[in-house]
């Protein structure tokens, strides 16, 4: 990419755009042409090949048949791991963190094949659904304020030796494996369970995608009354007692 230029990929919006996900490319998006860049906006459907020219890519959560399809299909096209390789940042909500993991549990109970982006494995929750607000801390490494978002899953999803947690929570289940992790991470390979969608709750998460795919260690400042104003009324409402 150029100086003042970016790809944004928003990866098989037919598929996995549950939840209102398809706002987290929305908000990086906007969060980008209010700094000055050019911004390409690429929504790639199922029935089309993954460029691999790319800067961001964005994967959103879905059912459990359409995440099945989508990873059979994302495995068939190899365009997002030649993009990965080529430096390419990844982000990537629920149905989407699962595919790029190891493997998970498909729609018809079998394990199914992912990417294999992230060393993490997805089996199914034997107790209740993971569903409700959640407010986690991020990574220090990452330099973020607190997570804030909505889960609404089944999966439980164990981190290998080389994932690490995108956060520890205070409130909610994330990974759902009882230890306090929530989402993964590597150098350019993200994955979360929130929904929100995360980036209007999290503009930073946005604003650090942004970072890395430029190469920088800061952006130039905007308005960020509306996002604090809206983290602020969530973080509230999870908070409070029932």
């Amino acid at each position: 990419m150029s100086d003042n230029s970016l790809r944004l990929v928003w990866v098989y919006p037919d598929l996995l755009s549950t939840y209102g996900d398809q706002g987290n490319a929305l908000v990086v998006e906007r969060r980008a042409r209010q700094r000055g860049l050019d911004v390409q906006r690429v929504d790639v459907r199922s029935d089309q090949p993954i460029p691999t020219s790319g800067d961001i890519y964005l994967i959103g959560g879905g059912e459990d048949r359409p995440q099945r399809l989508a990873a059979e299909r994302l495995l068939r096209d190899g365009g997002l791991e030649r993009a990965v390789s080529n430096g390419a940042i990844v982000f990537s909500v629920c149905a989407g963190y699962q595919i790029l993991g190891k493997e998970f549990v498909n729609d018809m109970g079998q394990r199914q094949e992912g990417l294999g982006l992230l060393d993490v494995v997805t089996v199914r929750g034997e107790g209740e659904r993971c569903v409700g607000d959640v407010l986690a801390d991020i990574d220090p490494r990452l330099n973020l304020p607190p997570l804030t978002g909505f889960e609404n899953h089944q999966g439980v999803t164990h981190l290998g030796p080389t994932a690490k947690p995108f956060a520890r929570t205070r409130l909610g289940r994330g990974n759902g494996t009882g230890d306090g992790t929530e989402g993964a991470y590597n150098d350019t390979v993200f994955g979360t369970y929130m929904h929100g969608p995360v980036m209007a709750r999290n503009p930073l998460i946005a604003d650090l995608l942004l970072k890395l795919a430029l190469d920088v260690n800061a952006l130039p400042a905007i308005d960020d009354r509306w996002y604090e104003a809206l983290r602020a009324e969530r973080i509230a409402a999870a908070t409070q007692p029932a």
